[in-house]
């Protein structure tokens, strides 16, 4: 009894190597960039609030691989876990995709009116399939730049197209559209812009600088394509290793962290646009009906996928009553 006293007082140190840990996360940031410049700042707070006890490792800059290797890696324990896009997390949480599908949202009201109700059920769902998650971090929308203004579906059907490599949903919503996208990895876009294999790109602004895409297009549509986001998930069988107060610290840590990157990625892509545009990237506007027969056809492929269990009817159909009740109240 005594013995068993002293244990609860004291604790063992076996036991508290026990509870100890190291978490290894990949993601493609570069390292030097604001978002690992946090992300370490998060780190550093985490050990010193455990006294050490829970360190996490960062692999940056894509070291690691692309999501799918890393996905992997975090399968086999070499990892355990890693900040991946939406798409990227398909294989765990298919529904993780919602937000980034095509002509979903208008403006970044819409994105805080939706994620406000929806980024716990999103949770939630990783939770279910074996990953914690702290939150998104936004990436901000992507747009059409090309080489030739694009207001119309007929000017698009003329452009050579680049889609991620094995990204099915952006394959599929072109070729609605009667594009034949050309799939190409994204360490091989800027070659493939300087060469003519391709000519149009669906990209962020603060993207396309960062990675000199911007020095091959010279016209930007203005209307959101898609919403760019990632999410940091760590494999929940390993972040129940961790002791219970300490997995609560490094939830309120983590989570502050990517609240503080969500803010500032939107500040640094508002910044990026006005940067493009006096770099000398014209802004062009389709027209109501133009933009009108897009959300067609984009709308009916959508559909088509969620039918066919690509991801959630049900939280599709969750999402558009958001929206919905949203634009008829005017407030967006």
């Amino acid at each position: 009894m005594r013995l068993i006293l002293l244990l609860i007082l004291f604790g063992l140190p076996a036991l508290s190597q026990a509870q100890a840990g190291t978490l290894k996360i990949a993601t493609l940031a570069p390292d030097g960039t604001r978002w690992m410049k946090i992300m370490r700042e998060g780190a550093k707070e985490v050990k010193e609030a455990t006294q050490g006890r829970v360190k996490i490792r960062f692999y940056p800059g894509g070291v690691m691989g692309n999501d799918k290797s890393v996905l992997r890696k975090i399968r086999v324990g070499q990892l355990q876990g890693g900040a991946l896009t939406g798409g990227g997390l398909i294989p765990i949480c298919p529904d993780c995709q919602l937000y980034s599908l095509p002509f979903i949202f208008r403006s970044y009201a819409e994105v805080d009116y939706v994620r406000e109700r929806m980024d716990p059920l999103l949770s939630e769902a990783l939770e279910k399939r074996g990953f914690v998650s702290f939150g998104i971090s936004e990436g901000g929308f992507a747009y059409l730049m090309s080489n030739q203004p694009l207001t119309r579906v007929e000017q698009l059907r003329k452009q050579r197209v680049w889609v991620p490599e094995g990204d099915r949903v952006s394959r599929v919503v072109f070729e609605a559209l009667s594009v034949s996208p050309i799939p190409l990895p994204l360490t091989d876009v800027l070659t493939g812009l300087q060469t003519g294999l391709i000519d149009t790109v669906g990209t962020s602004p603060t993207a396309a600088i960062a990675l000199q895409w911007h020095t091959q297009v010279k016209y930007l549509t203005d209307m959101p394509l898609l919403y760019l986001y990632g999410m940091l998930v760590i494999q929940k069988r390993a972040f129940q290793r961790l002791s219970k107060p300490d997995q609560a610290t490094v939830r309120r840590v983590m989570e502050n962290a990517f609240r503080k990157i969500n803010r500032q990625s939107r500040q640094d892509n508002i910044n990026a646009r006005k940067a493009l545009q006096r770099q000398g990237i014209q802004l062009t506007r389709p027209s109501p009906s133009d933009i009108a027969q897009w959300q067609t056809i984009i709308d009916r492929a959508v559909n088509q996928m969620g039918e066919e269990g690509v991801y959630s009817s049900e939280m599709l159909g969750r999402l558009r009553q958001h929206l919905k009740k949203l634009r008829d109240s005017g407030d967006r």
